[in-house]
């Protein structure tokens, strides 16, 4: 049976050729600073992001924390959008590992504002954690993979270098906006301290993350990856696969956010879909369902009979995310499908 999965761009797998490059790839000891492959990779996005150094990391989640503990000291406070990665995907993380407090913020489409950053950071006072990191995410998954505005992050940064503040960006789809708004990475980076980015979404890589910053940050950041448990040995294997996407599957993102919208235009024709389609600025399309007319889970459910795959995030939302193993007739297999189980659902 034909299956369309669309729960996330994290299902992608590697191509023929990413294996080629996987399979031939210089290797050393990482630990040892030895592998020629992840030393190129780091090199390459060290210059890509206009930061003196970067590492790699196994994964979006220990990126973020590396760079939260390289950043901050128990008892601190950190800012983030509420409906951010950070503070509802990643465990409790900064508590438990870095002894930090979150402070989220209600964004719009995921982004916060100057003034709301100004309002949230803590006065001089005994009794109050005080903040040290302020933490933007770009694109921002929950919302849709809305776009951080720019000219606000600009805004931002200026306030938190005048205030000694830090600034960290989860970039985890970094990629998909550059590609999105024509912005390159190293104009988005050039407002923060840190920034991590994934290989294992849009790039298609089946592991791996990095995170870049100026030399001293990065090897704070190096002292916590080995802390974690992340230290890699042979790991040039897998840096291949990060290089050879950054060459070859990062401007081919543009598709994946046509993709998306087709996708997205054609949901919103649909019953009992409540569906903002200026949300849909990248990859991710998420729609709010009536479920009156069908519940999330049962919606699901039926989908996944019809070999299309989805995810249900919270009651009555669903996402459904675009990428490079999902084909323009996918997509339209995708809608047919959900028409019929409309159909299906208005006689039950």
């Amino acid at each position: 049976m034909r299956v369309v999965d669309l729960r996330s761009d994290t299902v992608t797998r590697p191509s023929a050729e990413m294996r080629q490059v996987m399979m031939t790839a210089r290797v050393g000891d990482d630990v040892f600073g030895e592998d020629p492959t992840v030393n190129q990779l780091q090199e390459m996005v060290a210059e890509m992001t206009g930061k003196e150094a970067a590492l790699f990391v196994t994964s979006g989640t220990q990126g973020n924390q590396v760079c939260i503990n390289a950043h901050t000291r128990p008892g601190e406070e950190v800012i983030v959008e509420r409906g951010s990665h950070i503070f509802n995907y990643e465990c409790g993380s900064p508590a438990l590992l870095s002894g930090v407090q979150l402070y989220p913020i209600d964004g719009k489409h995921g982004a916060f504002t100057l003034e709301q950053v100004e309002q949230a950071v803590r006065p001089p006072n005994v009794h109050h954690p005080q903040t040290r990191l302020i933490c933007i995410e770009n694109t921002h998954n929950r919302a849709g993979g809305t776009i951080f505005p720019l000219e606000e992050m600009a805004r931002i940064s200026q306030f938190a270098r005048q205030r000694g503040l830090r600034m960290h960006l989860d970039g985890a789809r970094l990629w998909n906006a550059s590609v999105a708004t024509g912005i390159s990475i190293r104009e988005y980076c050039q407002y923060f301290d840190s920034v991590s980015m994934c290989f294992s979404k849009g790039l298609g890589c089946p592991v791996g993350s990095i995170v870049a910053g100026d030399r001293d940050f990065i090897q704070r950041a190096h002292y916590y990856r080995k802390a974690y448990g992340g230290g890699l040995r042979q790991a040039g294997v897998l840096a291949a696969a990060a290089i050879y996407a950054i060459e070859n599957n990062f401007s081919r993102l543009e598709e994946d956010h046509r993709k998306a919208r087709l996708l997205a235009e054609g949901l919103s024709q649909l019953p009992g879909v409540k569906l903002d389609l200026e949300t849909v600025q990248t990859n991710i399309v998420i729609f709010d369902l009536d479920e009156a007319v069908v519940p999330a889970e049962r919606l699901v459910a039926l989908l996944r009979e019809q070999g299309v795959l989805v995810l249900n995030i919270a009651p009555g939302r669903i996402r459904a995310v675009t990428h490079l193993d999902v084909s323009m007739e996918d997509v339209a297999f995708a809608l047919e499908a959900c028409r019929q189980v409309w159909q299906q659902a208005a006689h039950v």
